[in-house]
């Protein structure tokens, strides 16, 4: 069975890597970011009646084995 490891991704080294840059993140932060650092994806507090046409984006595409089928 091919492991994450075998494909090239190291889980651990990642947890790392996010530790190391946590503080240095979180300074950018603005009183709207709601989550932390580390998820697959994060929450903002958006003011509507702030804005005229608000659109917020936002995704994360993580490093890591991917599957093609066909």
């Amino acid at each position: 069975m091919l492991t994450y490891k075998d494909a090239g991704v190291d889980i651990e080294a990642g947890y790392e890597s996010v530790k190391l840059m946590k503080n240095h993140v979180k300074r950018t932060f603005r009183p709207e970011v709601l989550t932390d650092i580390g998820g697959f994806g994060g929450l903002f507090a958006l003011n509507k009646e702030k804005y005229n046409q608000p659109v917020l984006v936002s995704g994360t595409d993580g490093v890591g084995e991917k599957q093609f089928s066909i």
